[in-house]
């Protein structure tokens, strides 16, 4: 089943933040990042680094044309777009495999996507969390340096928010986890 995307609703929800999914920069010869060394370096290793680092110039028109044609077929789980490139239309699908290899993500679609809260927990007071737990978010305060670092690094680049940095959902800790 094909469900039509209503760009109204996708233009009220989306603001173009320069700051909204801003990338991490890990440059050690930056003298704010010399407390950072270690997290840093357990940060270029993970497997989302580039999703992280990258950026890439994306103009507001070319979203606007995409979401306009844009179609969500539910049986196959992909996105379908219809767009004009050099005069000549292209359609353009977009599955879940594709985000996975063009963001090198070394994970499957079997891949779990969130863990149970208990072990999100667990592994909250191992990293030294010392917030309370029985909220629905967790702040970033609450953990050691080097954690808030990697927090706010999936913060800033992987999360969807227009503000309020220093709160946590459960699905950004249940990045967090995988990555620990």
């Amino acid at each position: 089943m094909l469900i039509p995307f209503e760009m109204d609703n996708i233009v009220s929800n989306v603001l173009f933040d320069p700051l909204h999914n801003t990338c991490c920069v890990y440059d050690k010869d930056i003298p704010k990042m010399a407390g950072f060394t270690e997290i840093t370096e357990f940060m270029e290793r993970l497997p989302i680094q580039k999703a992280l680092t990258n950026q890439h110039l994306v103009f507001r028109s070319h979203i606007k044309l995409f979401w306009e044609k844009a179609t969500y077929d539910e049986t196959n789980k992909t996105i379908n777009s219809v767009v004009r490139i050099n005069g000549k239309e292209k359609q353009i699908i977009i599955t879940e495999q594709l985000v996975r290899e063009v963001i090198n993500f070394p994970d499957d679609e079997d891949s779990p996507t969130k863990f149970p809260e208990r072990m999100v927990k667990g592994c909250l007071l191992r990293m030294g969390y010392n917030g309370p737990l029985n909220n629905a978010n967790y702040l970033k305060a609450y953990f050691p340096r080097g954690y808030k670092f990697l927090n706010h690094s999936v913060v800033s680049a992987l999360s969807h928010m227009k503000g309020g940095y220093d709160v946590m959902r459960d699905y950004q800790m249940n990045m967090v986890v995988a990555l620990c």
